[in-house]
């Protein structure tokens, strides 16, 4: 009987020959400079919009959409383009999306009203969006072993510094260019970068940039094997799922009516879903093989991943209002509080990076026992705060722990998760993952946030309900560690 292989079945063997590539390491430079670029780009903005809306006459509307509309095409992209790269080359669409960052943070930065700066950063999400997973399935594609876990953690280390340095280098750029021009350099500095990356991948990375797949020039049949190959069906599919299930918990504020598309969303995956069964059963290549979902380090590792950023993204945000709303600190200040867990999330990540094939999940178990640590502490600093006990920069300390925990859950887990992935799914596999992080991020940030201004307005008081906030995010972790556990188990 002909059966058609799924990615299980396509699985490398462990004892399959792998010769490295002498450049991995320079292609890896590579890389992490493109991915700190669009990294810094998310965390600058946070710190500037005020002097955006100011500068440009924005409506709160427009400035939101400054946020929501490159998170919401970052997310609807994802992996349709990891598996284009899959298919047609990662190197090529890599490059394309750098550029396309790159030229989006020009028009960003000499934007002469709010909407030409929204679709400069629709333009941005698209950009961040291709060069993303494309990253991913190159550290896959190029590092086996401890080699990778190691790629991995300097990718963690990346992700560590950007989140630390995003806001101080915000604040740096509006005080030297002022409240008109501060706000602009925040998107232009990203050009000599874009640019430089360019250069260096044109130069570093393996010829060719575009597999002979890409390559639709030589006849109308492989233009044709190309499309069926790319499943646009599949695709459009799943960006509506996508788009149906962030939507809502970008604009709930904006009306009701929104969460009319959560069920919508419901239907769109199921038929998703039904139309990649089928397109595999006539003999096409789906976007997503559902067999993947048969490896269970992958669903395992994909579902942590989803949990943990819907619960500790928020701790970020519930610090930002906490420290300025209830505490009278500045904006300025309120950045200071994240940036020794942001240092010590990149030491972690380099740390776990060197050990994760080693220790395996265990890494990740310990990171969540340190989140948990780190938010029950933050706790009892809010509440001894409220009784004029200790000085509210204890938190400092007690948030270090969550991010240490940061670095000892995200690239570690990133490196287990993708372990066991056939290397022709390594793009779009790993945006699913990022996926699952851009949707745990949205309705964690929604839910969240609204339990905390809800017991606000019960309380009156600010302690109240950040404490409360942070206990959701504790339950939220706790199931992580779950599943965690639970993965430490079916690995034997």
């Amino acid at each position: 009987m002909n059966r058609r292989a799924g990615p299980v079945a396509a699985k490398p063997r462990k004892n399959e020959r792998f010769t490295p590539d002498p450049a991995r390491w320079r292609i890896l430079i590579v890389l992490l400079t493109s991915l700190f670029m669009s990294l810094i780009g998310v965390s600058i903005v946070n710190v500037v919009l005020p002097s955006m809306q100011n500068a440009l006459h924005a409506t709160q509307s427009d400035i939101q959409w400054v946020l929501s509309g490159y998170a919401l095409m970052f997310g609807v992209v994802l992996v349709s383009a990891g598996r284009a790269g899959d298919i047609m080359g990662r190197g090529g669409l890599f490059l394309i999306g750098t550029g396309i960052f790159t030229l989006s943070s020009i028009a960003a930065g000499l934007a002469p009203d709010a909407t030409w700066l929204n679709v400069a950063r629709f333009l941005q999400g698209l950009g961040s969006g291709l060069l993303s997973p494309q990253g991913i399935g190159m550290i896959q594609q190029y590092f086996r072993g401890a080699e990778r876990g190691r790629a991995f953690g300097y990718l963690g280390t990346v992700v560590g510094f950007s989140v630390a340095i995003g806001p101080v280098l915000g604040g740096v750029l509006i005080h030297l260019g002022g409240p008109e021009i501060g706000w602009r350099l925040t998107f232009l500095v990203n050009v000599p970068i874009g640019i430089a990356t360019i250069f260096l991948g044109l130069f570093w990375f393996p010829r060719p940039l575009f597999t002979s797949a890409g390559n639709a020039t030589h006849s109308s049949s492989q233009a044709s094997s190309l499309v069926r190959a790319l499943d646009p069906v599949g695709s459009t599919l799943l960006g509506l799922t996508v788009l149906a299930f962030l939507f809502p918990f970008m604009e709930f504020r904006s009306s009701a009516w929104t969460w009319l598309l959560l069920p919508a969303g419901l239907v769109l995956a199921y038929v998703w879903i039904y139309w990649e069964r089928r397109y595999a059963r006539l003999g096409g290549s789906p976007m997503v093989d559902l067999d993947i979902f048969r490896v269970s380090s992958f669903t395992n590792g994909t579902l942590i991943m989803t949990l943990y950023f819907l619960g500790m993204t928020s701790v970020w945000v519930l610090v930002a209002l906490y420290v300025q709303m209830g505490t009278g600190r500045t904006a300025f200040e309120a950045g200071l509080f994240g940036v020794p867990a942001a240092l010590l999330s990149a030491y972690a990540a380099a740390w776990a990076g060197k050990r994760v094939m080693r220790y395996g999940r265990r890494i990740v178990i310990y990171g969540l026992l340190l989140a948990l640590l780190g938010l029950a502490l933050s706790i009892l600093v809010a509440f001894l705060h409220e009784k004029g006990l200790v000085s509210i920069w204890w938190l400092l300390l007690t948030l270090s722990f969550v991010g240490l925990a940061q670095g000892s859950v995200i690239s570690p887990n990133q490196a287990l998760t993708l372990a066991d992935v056939p290397l022709n799914y390594a793009g779009s596999s790993g945006a699913i993952m990022q996926t699952g992080q851009r949707i745990g991020t949205s309705i964690g940030i929604a839910v969240i946030t609204a339990a905390t201004f809800a017991s606000l307005d019960a309380s009156s008081s600010w302690a109240i309900a950040v404490m409360v906030g942070f206990g959701v995010v504790i339950l939220v972790v706790f199931l992580t560690l779950l599943v965690a556990i639970k993965d430490l188990y079916d690995r034997g």
